[in-house]
């Protein structure tokens, strides 16, 4: 039994599996023990990425930060990209997959969901997992929430307290709850300190 394979269950239709059930409750209170390391005591950037990298099982870029506390409840399903902020107090619920790009900027508070709940009383809340994208260079302001399945494009920002249900367009400003379009981001000023930032990179 593999990480991978705890995440291959949480797609649509895989069936119950007792094994991999056990083990995905085994990462889950290893996510809760590196959290609980990660976030009572202090640390420094160094120490930070490490604890990352033991929490999502990848490789943490020397240009991450982070300013705990951070939470999440399984940590396996996160892929962060280099140069990524994540200010204090966020929650990334990842069992459906989340994807940070280059150059991210995450306010505070701000909740990563990809978990929803089936309506119908037959199905008992039965889970449903959509993976969250996020793309290069977004800044998602404080106390947003990003839903199970949304694509949020390079070069968008999300204004503070949206709850973003839907993809949000590359070079787009959304707000509001549920968030909807407020202006565009001029793609000529990304285009001219694009070659830049890529001879920088």
């Amino acid at each position: 039994m593999t990480v991978q394979d705890v995440i291959d269950g949480f797609r649509e239709g895989a069936g119950e599996d007792a094994e991999r059930d056990a083990y995905a409750a085994a990462l889950y209170q290893e996510a809760v023990r590196i959290g609980m390391e990660l976030n009572c005591q202090y640390h420094t950037p160094e120490e930070i990425r490490e604890i990352m990298g033991r929490l999502t099982g990848k490789k943490i870029e020397e240009s991450f930060r982070l300013f705990p506390p951070f939470y999440t409840d399984f940590g396996k399903n996160i892929t962060i990209g280099k140069d990524v902020f994540v200010n204090s107090g966020c929650h990334f619920q990842d069992q459906g997959g989340i994807v940070i790009g280059d150059g991210t900027l995450i306010g505070h508070n701000v909740v990563l969901a990809t978990i929803n709940h089936d309506l119908s009383p037959l199905k008992n809340r039965e889970n449903h997992y959509a993976p969250i994208v996020i793309g290069d260079h977004v800044w998602i302001g404080s106390n947003a929430t990003i839903l199970p399945g949304v694509t949020v494009g390079r070069w968008s920002v999300v204004a503070a307290g949206a709850v973003v249900a839907r993809d949000v367009e590359a070079f787009t400003v959304v707000g509001g709850v549920p968030a909807k379009e407020i202006r565009k981001v001029s793609r000529g000023d990304a285009e001219s300190i694009s070659e830049p930032m890529r001879n920088a990179g």
